[in-house]
């Protein structure tokens, strides 16, 4: 019989990924990262944000998928017609302060189109927004790289998807 006091650890499934690895991509609901990486479920651990970034919260994820779970490469894969190409922090942090609601894109600018307060709070948060895929690639990549956290030995590798022709392109590091 279990104990319920005891924590659970040594007596979980399988959570390791088959292949060893993982991906930080975007959560772009337009692509589907196992399908352009050509992967099977179970294969990969998948880490999503917006614009595929490596933050904080992104580092956690896959210094735990290698110290925990067994991941021995990771892949940092942008794209090509990112939404966290369109805006600033500055666009946002305005956006943010006039309303709360969803705000509209049009040929021009971004809009705010909802009625009622604002806060300022999204003036403390680096958006994380991109103006250049392969900078920003590179920039990821080497970010994961010097991480005090991150094993020297573990290899991270940088792509951008593009979404027009299927293509993973190389970003040289």
């Amino acid at each position: 019989m279990e104990d319920k006091n005891e924590p659970n650890i040594g007596r979980c499934t399988k959570k390791q990924p088959g292949r060893h690895f993982s991906i930080l991509t975007c959560m772009d609901a337009r692509l589907d990262p196992a399908k352009y990486a050509g992967l099977s479920e179970g294969d990969a651990h998948f880490i999503r944000n917006a614009g595929g970034k490596a933050s904080d919260d992104a580092i956690r994820s896959l210094v735990i998928s290698y110290k925990l779970l067994g991941t021995r490469e990771w892949f940092v894969i942008h794209h090509t017609n990112c939404g966290m190409e369109t805006f600033t922090d500055d666009i946002m942090r305005n956006l943010l302060g006039s309303s709360l609601k969803t705000a509209s894109i049009d040929a021009n600018d971004w809009h705010d189109s909802g009625q009622g307060s604002g806060s300022a709070e999204g003036n403390y948060i680096d958006w994380l927004t991109i103006k250049d895929q392969e900078t920003s690639v590179r920039e990821d990549v080497t970010r994961i790289k010097s991480h005090p956290l991150v094993p020297s030995d573990i290899p991270v590798y940088g792509y951008i998807y593009d979404v027009k022709s299927g293509k993973l392109i190389e970003v040289s590091i």
